[in-house]
């Protein structure tokens, strides 16, 4: 007989009792120690519940300063994007302080915008801002379950990962689709063929970006019935989904009866165009090739327009983590100082226009610009080196300072 010593009753060897390993006269039964467990269950769910709601939640006008000093223009976007973040995140933590039968549902992003106009960049800033993981995917190389390509349960692995295996943490986290537009279907009407890599994926996003139980794989991979899998809720989810949706202007405009045929009518001009975004509507995005549930899934829209010569030259140099500043602190580690004339800056800007690959493409011109001066940058310490316009058009070399004396 082995007494227990939490609840004091005598038990036979037909009860698992457990001893202590320091007083072998301690002892505990298979009873007390279910019982505690459920206690303690208990007591953390209800810790977690009282942090929730204790939070303190960044109001839209702080979100958006905390965008403002990464994302270069877009300020409308910015306002939706920063509001529809800080309703899901009230939705989650603050949803039970009104002592009410109300449900609120969840809302999912959808950023229409062209390349490098920050869309990416949104997400990524206030997911690192607010602490909680973000997984990014291509939704080119997602397919329906059982083809050749990535299953789209995948994603919800991805955000697992971010969140180094925390389950509670992923069940709050961001997912970032990026190239939505490029699994449109065929066409407005249903196709014979399988289309498992456009219409198939929207059906089978529908169900994780709704909210619903998932078993994913922690690995990753395929499912085969041996495996062992983690069940995810992606109620609390936010989805957020971007793509360029070229042409959709286009069918905005027949809509609005903006192409009116006949002679001597005037063109819409490409600033006229970008403007028409704002009249979107559900169903144009319907003409475009989303399918409706998916469209009736992202109820907040926000529209970036593509940037200028003078928010290319801002996106350079204003961000906290701007490519000059980078450059800058990587000049200073070998003891050079870096200078930009103006016109070098506005000059790179116009290329990045022109090559129309957005803010992004600005990198891979200052990588091509610099990477000739770097290459011999450790044997000029205690130089200022300016990059001048002629360095960015006509390839010459920049100006070299030593102690207020130029040479080349």
């Amino acid at each position: 007989m082995k007494k227990c010593s939490f609840c004091g009753k005598d038990y036979t060897d037909d009860v698992t009792v457990l001893s202590g390993q320091s007083n072998t006269n301690a002892y505990i039964c298979e009873f007390c120690v279910s019982n505690i467990y459920k206690y303690v269950v208990k007591e953390n769910e209800e810790r977690v519940k009282r942090n929730d709601a204790e939070r303190k939640l960044l109001t839209p006008k702080e979100l958006k300063q905390v965008l403002d000093e990464f994302v270069i223009g877009q300020d409308r976007a910015k306002k939706v994007f920063s509001v529809g973040v800080y309703n899901h995140y009230k939705r989650i933590f603050k949803q039970d302080v009104k002592d009410d039968d109300t449900e609120i549902s969840k809302s999912n992003i959808l950023l229409i915008g062209p390349t490098g106009s920050g869309k990416t960049l949104m997400a990524q800033t206030l997911a690192k801002f607010l602490d909680v993981p973000i997984a990014i995917c291509d939704a080119t190389s997602l397919t329906e379950a059982g083809y050749v390509g990535e299953d789209v349960e995948n994603i919800l692995t991805r955000l697992l990962q971010a969140a180094d295996g925390d389950l509670e943490k992923c069940k709050q986290g961001i997912v970032f689709i990026d190239e939505i537009d490029k699994i449109s279907r065929m066409s407005e009407n249903r196709s014979i063929t399988r289309d498992v890599s456009g219409e198939g994926v929207q059906q089978a996003l529908l169900k994780i970006i709704e909210g619903s139980i998932v078993n994913i794989s922690p690995k990753g991979g395929r499912k085969h019935p041996n495996q062992d899998f983690i069940q995810i809720d992606s109620t609390n989810i936010l989805f957020v989904c971007g793509g360029a949706f070229d042409g959709l202007e286009e069918i905005i405009k027949r809509r609005v009866g903006k192409n009116i045929l006949g002679f001597n009518q005037k063109k819409v001009g490409k600033s006229k165009e970008s403007e028409l975004l704002n009249l979107l509507e559900p169903e144009d995005l319907i003409h475009y090739g989303l399918i409706p549930e998916l469209i009736g899934r992202l109820h907040v829209n926000a529209v970036l327009q593509n940037l200028n010569k003078s928010d290319m030259v801002k996106v350079l140099t204003e961000p906290k983590n701007s490519i000059v500043k980078q450059y800058e602190k990587l000049f200073a580690i070998d003891e050079v100082k870096l200078s930009f004339e103006t016109e070098a800056l506005e000059a790179i800007a116009e290329l990045a226009i022109k090559r129309k690959t957005g803010a992004r493409g600005l990198r891979t011109i200052m990588e091509e610009l610099m990477t000739d001066i770097m290459f011999e940058l450790p044997d000029f310490k205690g130089y200022e080196i300016v990059i001048t316009l002629d360095v960015v058009k006509n390839g010459q070399k920049p100006l070299f300072i030593k102690k207020n004396k130029k040479s080349a």
